[in-house]
């Protein structure tokens, strides 16, 4: 109701409870459910709570949305974004997870407040898990056209080893400390989720850091994770290789390796 509410301040939607048969013709299924977080718990925690969960409500979005695009946010996200691909049988293109678009921007945010710059203008992306092993690319960010150690510079601030360890910290932990703040987050995870749905409805192609299944990522194969990924109508249109430094490599195999032993746990757990 209170959505509801506030939807005439926007643009007209019409918002409702309604049953799975609702979903009929959807073009976008978005999965939110799932068990909360809680303060000093981790999203590989929530696993095997939330596998029961999806096995009650993916079959059912299957059914009558046979043609829509699945969009998983729940936690942990690339894991059940892979327990959903194998609970609806859908082509891996239109089964996607929310992935590190939430983390990629919190990076920026946390780069562009510290350099002076707007957020819009940064270029830094976040890969891999949603979670504890995901990696930040600083070898290849930018503001503007500069890296942003040559930005920094320019602008007299240091960007050393002390700093880096000290944004790293706020994106990774940045959940858990609005957990702690205010019981859960909501406002950055729906910003992604509407700038997910908009590349998808309105055909963008852009560029985002989403969750999606790859045959293989830094010799882990058949993992969920996010990578720089085209997305328009049909999902993952193409899934773009990421220049990274040879310590990024590592931590980007570390977090593969991480989801898929997690992933096959989560797997395990379907039925049971």
């Amino acid at each position: 109701m209170d959505i509801g509410h506030a939807a005439p301040f926007t643009s007209a939607a019409k918002i409702k409870a309604g049953t799975y048969a609702d979903l009929k013709d959807s073009d976008i299924v978005i999965v939110t459910a799932g068990a909360n977080q809680k303060p000093g718990e981790t999203r590989i925690d929530l696993l095997g709570r939330n596998v029961k969960i999806f096995e009650s409500i993916i079959p059912q979005v299957a059914k009558y949305a046979q043609e829509t695009m699945l969009i998983i946010t729940a936690n942990p996200a690339d894991i059940m974004t892979e327990v959903a691909l194998k609970l609806s049988g859908f082509p891996k293109e239109r089964v996607i997870g929310s992935g590190t678009v939430l983390d990629t921007s919190r990076f920026r945010t946390l780069l562009a407040y510290y350099l002076g710059v707007s957020a819009k203008s940064v270029h830094a992306d976040v890969l891999g898990e949603h979670g504890d092993s995901e990696v930040l690319v600083w070898s290849s960010a930018e503001a503007g056209t500069l890296s942003l150690e040559e930005y920094a510079a320019a602008v007299g601030k240091e960007l050393d080893e002390r700093k880096k360890a000290e944004i790293n910290d706020g994106v990774v932990n940045a959940a858990y400390q609005i957990i702690e703040g205010k019981g859960a987050t909501c406002f950055g995870i729906a910003g992604a989720l509407t700038q997910i749905c908009r590349a998808i409805g309105n055909n963008d192609y852009s560029i985002l850091t989403i969750s999606s299944h790859h045959d293989e990522v830094e010799g882990v194969k058949d993992v969920c994770l996010s990578l720089p990924t085209v997305v328009n109508r049909r999902g993952v249109f193409h899934v773009i290789t990421p220049k990274l430094s040879a310590d990024e490599h590592q931590k980007l195999h570390k977090s593969a390796a991480t989801m898929k032993d997690f992933s096959e746990k989560a797997l395990s757990l379907i039925g049971k």
